[in-house]
């Protein structure tokens, strides 16, 4: 397979939401899912990070809400999967990558497997610095919201017990499990919250970089705590660093963090997921 990567995005550019309320047809790489949020209508909604794979229209996108319980058969997906998916402008969310998703629209057309093959989709995206995404955004809040960052260094893994949904969260689960609909077939199930959330503190290539230290809110880390909820908290962080730290932030790998800033604190960036090949000089030799 040849190269599929598009020309990146100028720091601090997005591309323009197209005008008007109509579904498009998108054709998509899915890069990140996000770890699940409480929501009163859904039980749970998870917010998924793309790369457009239209030559017209290249760059991030962001497609959210998705009610990720009720997807099934051809539309589940996972990541790097490229997928066609009907999606409209999120016009009550300002950020240009943000699209509401029609959830029955989605059809996996295939995935991508092996990091050479994925990374030549994202090489031309990857950034080095987050200082620079951070000050676009302050000086601009409709800046580009979504990147791919190499850091210079990474610090440490911060690895915390969960304190629980919010009231204002918890309220949501509540009221979601407390509705009754046709097509429900048993129970609602309301969202448990993980036991343990997870920072990563690292300094990007910024000559006067201070460090940041960003949220994981990668699916994966809350995926891991749900499969195993025989450890105790103990095993269960050990577990969580083995993947997290001793794996994707290892000296042989080439670490790099997808990050997304929140629409309500747009300076404030999370890490969505992480991207981990081997260092080129690695994979050239195997």
């Amino acid at each position: 397979m040849g190269q599929h990567s598009l020309f990146g995005p100028e720091l601090g550019t997005s591309q323009p939401k197209p005008v008007g309320p109509d579904y498009q047809r998108l054709r998509v790489l899915i890069t990140v899912k996000a770890a699940p949020n409480p929501s009163e209508t859904y039980g749970e909604t998870v917010c998924v990070a793309a790369l457009s794979l239209d030559l017209d229209n290249p760059g991030w996108m962001r497609l959210y809400p998705i009610n990720f319980r009720e997807l099934d058969g051809d539309s589940k997906f996972k990541k790097y999967d490229i997928v066609l998916v009907d999606a409209k402008p999120n016009t009550s969310d300002p950020r240009a990558e943000s699209w509401r998703p029609r959830a029955d629209s989605f059809v996996v057309e295939a995935q991508i497997k092996g990091w050479d093959r994925r990374m030549s989709y994202v090489d031309d995206y990857v950034e080095e610095s987050m200082c620079d995404l951070i000050n676009a955004v302050r000086d601009r809040p409709s800046a580009r919201s979504l990147a791919a960052i190499r850091p210079r260094e990474i610090l440490k893994l911060d690895i915390r017990p969960h304190p629980g949904w919010t009231p204002e969260e918890q309220a949501k689960i509540d009221r979601y499990v407390q509705q009754l609909d046709l097509l429900d077939t048993g129970p609602r199930t309301a969202l448990q919250a993980p036991r343990f959330k997870a920072w990563y503190q690292y300094r990007c290539h910024s000559a006067t970089c201070k460090t940041h230290r960003q949220g994981i809110y990668d699916w994966e880390l809350v995926a891991l705590q749900r499969r195993f909820t025989d450890r105790d908290d103990e095993g269960l962080k050990r577990l969580i660093r083995e993947k997290f730290w001793d794996m994707m932030c290892s000296p042989k790998r080439d670490t790099i963090f997808y990050v997304g800033n929140q629409q309500a604190h747009p300076q404030s960036f999370i890490v969505l997921g992480v991207v981990y090949p081997e260092r080129p000089t690695l994979r050239s030799r195997s």
